[in-house]
């Protein structure tokens, strides 16, 4: 089993790479890090010793003091270096460097210059390198207003606040999980040292985002719609500007509900995206799923019967609970990575309807099981 370890676990980077390792209990084992191990030697180099592979992530993005930031990263790189040579580790070091490298900024001089450090020990001390220049980084649970426009947009859009477009460049963009694979990738290859540039997937002007993901705003708040996505990265942009709804006030919504002599009609959704719609019947104090996914979109709609839906997302503690009835139907939708079930709390059988929007396919589920 790999022993991985990452600095700057509790970052947006971070995060996704220590949660997706999670799914490979049999090949990896994470490293547990926390940020005050760069001001304590002793915890350093326990963390290190302990690291097959360590990647390297930690570092100021943003501050008013330019100065800082280069000082700041310069002294994380040395403090790693200087870890490693008293442990004589010989991990292979993934580090995370900026397409920024080519500009002439501070931000960019300390990637730079700490991704040369590290190849340089690498080199002398037979350690394994892989340098990574990576272009701009969007995904779910991004910071706003800190180094992803997208993120910035996304949050102001679903908070009600205008978006403001500073220069309407055309933008390299890479998501989240395709960054991740691409580490796994690295980490799997056991290459020696090398520096690459991760390719990116997408290039759009910032203003063309924007408008997608106003329509999505527009769709999805004013209609309910689960908007047309075409691409691989609409959808990724969709689940990424998902991610910003404050969920525990948005859900569940209430249907609109037509009712005559006949009895009650309503629209679950408007399927402006494909994949399918399927029920359930719960038996009472029944429960089902405790299961998430990483990029499916799905919505649960109880039309008969009184449901709990649980939710809590990945790496958290927090349970956010919804309570859905037939006599007042409504849906909650699914974020990605948030484990999910639903209970049947009434007296009677519970029907309730879900609509996902990729067809089910055993070979590729994106089906991950954990309790809520």
């Amino acid at each position: 089993m790999m022993r991985i370890g990452i600095t700057g676990q509790e970052g947006f980077i971070g995060r996704h790479l220590y949660n997706t390792l999670g799914l490979y209990p049999k090949e990896f084992h994470r490293v547990e890090y926390h940020r005050d191990f760069f001001d304590n030697d002793e915890k350093l180099n326990k963390f290190v010793s302990e690291c097959d592979v360590v990647v390297h992530l930690a570092a100021l993005n943003r501050h008013n003091d330019a100065q800082l930031i280069y000082d700041t990263n310069k002294r994380l790189v040395e403090k790693l270096i200087y870890s490693l040579m008293f442990t004589g580790s010989k991990a292979h070091v993934l580090f995370s460097s900026s397409s920024q490298e080519e500009h002439d900024n501070l931000y960019g001089r300390s990637k730079k210059e700490g991704r040369q450090l590290l190849s340089n020990w690498a080199e002398n001390n037979g350690g394994r390198f892989t340098g990574m220049i990576i272009p701009n980084v969007f995904g779910p649970f991004c910071k706003p207003n800190y180094n992803s426009f997208i993120a910035t947009f996304c949050h102001k859009l679903t908070h009600n606040e205008l978006p403001n477009i500073e220069v309407d460049s055309d933008v390299k963009l890479i998501y989240i999980d395709d960054l991740v694979s691409f580490i796994l990738k690295k980490i799997r290859d056991r290459n020696g040292a090398e520096i690459v540039t991760v390719p990116y997937t997408e290039k759009r002007k910032v203003s063309e985002v924007l408008l997608l993901l106003e329509d999505y705003k527009m769709q999805y708040f004013q209609f309910g719609n689960i908007p047309a996505l075409s691409t691989p990265f609409e959808i990724n942009l969709f689940n990424t500007f998902r991610s910003y709804i404050d969920h525990d006030r948005y859900f569940p919504v209430k249907f609109a509900c037509h009712a005559d002599q006949r009895g009650k009609f309503v629209e679950i959704v408007r399927l402006k995206s494909g994949g399918q719609i399927s029920f359930s019947t719960t038996f009472p104090g029944v429960i089902r799923g405790n299961h998430f996914h990483t990029r499916k979109i799905e919505r649960f709609s109880v039309i008969k019967g009184k449901a709990l839906i649980q939710l809590r997302q990945i790496g958290t503690n927090e349970i956010l609970d919804f309570f859905l009835s037939g006599e007042e139907p409504g849906y909650v939708d699914m974020p990605i990575w948030y484990t999910h079930n639903i209970k049947n709390i009434g007296t009677d059988e519970l029907y309730t309807l879900f609509w996902i929007n990729e067809c089910f396919d055993p070979a590729n589920p994106d089906t991950y099981m954990e309790h809520v």
